[in-house]
């Protein structure tokens, strides 16, 4: 008998297809994405269930009675109650690795981006506001040979610092919570504690996981230290930032812009005031959102569920729950 399995989000048709040649699937047909009181209400006698983002605490826990496997289809897993989970022998999985060269690309792109005004110069242009004579007022800033400070030096980190490094001839430097020499020596990057790092550099990058330690990690002391000439840049998670000190610091020009993928809620409400800013960019949390990646991402998520489920070790177990 096939064990039965819950999908709380759509899935490409090849993993889709994986999953029902081994497994008894339901699937979440409400619009949008599930919440936690909709997958309590849904989960029923399903062993494993496979999701992105949605939080899976006691509620849902006490509701998937049979739960026996976590699938989560993303790289982070702050959704996740891991001592609820660990308490219970509940196997959590997440996916890891596949997603790092595209977010290290989209980092690189908000550098990029931020530093020489595309979205506000893009709007300039399909606006008919682009006038001869104006040279002065398109100037932005260079990227090349500036200092790149990168804090939380994981997998994404030692990516975006060997395309900033090597492609961009910048000076990369690093915070985290423990020396990388191994990497530093790999890829000519140099370690600073944290202040001095936000003091010198000429690029902030956020890249910290989500965990008590480094919620709202940047605020208004932080954003103090940083130039003025500084742009602030997060891929991380949105509440790894006070958002209110970083519109503070947005709105009175202590720092000359930001690039940011992530908020502290999301999707980012129309009256925010991130919307009226022309010296920052906002992305829709598109970190992994290439066809190509996901769909590595969704296999990835899916044969994790799988081999729990049929007695094998899941390859990508979340680390705090391993053995």
């Amino acid at each position: 008998m096939k064990p039965r399995i819950y999908i709380a989000r759509a899935l490409p048709e090849p993993v889709a297809a994986y999953l029902e040649a081994n497994c008894e699937c339901r699937y979440w047909q409400g619009p949008g994405s599930i919440t936690e009181e909709e997958l309590a209400a849904e989960i029923g006698d399903a062993e494993g269930v496979l999701l992105t983002g949605t939080p899976v605490g006691e509620k849902v826990l006490k509701a998937g009675y049979k739960l026996r496997v976590v699938s989560n289809l993303s790289a982070g897993y702050n959704n996740l109650d891991l001592s609820a989970l660990a308490a219970r022998r509940i196997v959590a999985t997440h996916t890891p690795y596949v997603p790092d060269d595209t977010v290290a690309d989209l980092g690189m792109t908000l550098i990029l981006a931020t530093a020489r005004r595309v979205a506000e110069l893009d709007r300039m242009v399909k606006e008919g506001r682009w006038r001869q004579g104006m040279d002065a007022e398109l100037y932005g800033l260079d990227v090349h040979h500036k200092r790149l400070g990168i804090i939380g030096m994981g997998r994404i980190g030692e990516a975006v610092a060997r395309r900033a490094a090597k492609g961009f001839d910048m000076d990369v430097v690093y915070y985290n919570r423990r020396r990388k020499p191994e990497a530093e020596e790999r890829l000519g990057i140099g370690y600073m504690p944290l202040d001095e790092l936000l003091s010198t550099s000429d690029f902030v990058l956020l890249l910290t996981p989500l965990t008590p330690q480094t919620r709202r990690l940047i605020g208004e002391k932080q954003l103090a230290l940083m130039k003025r000439s500084a742009i602030f840049i997060n891929i991380s998670r949105g509440e790894t930032v006070d958002e209110a000190a970083l519109i503070r610091a947005l709105e009175t020009r202590r720092i000359a812009g930001a690039g940011l993928d992530v908020f502290e809620r999301e999707p980012l409400p129309p009256d925010h005031p991130f919307t009226r800013m022309d010296h920052m960019v906002a992305l829709p949390h598109i970190g992994s959102a290439t066809a190509e990646t996901r769909l590595n991402m969704a296999f990835a998520a899916a044969r994790n569920l799988v081999r729990a489920l049929t007695g094998l070790t899941p390859i990508d177990i979340v680390p705090e729950l391993r053995a």
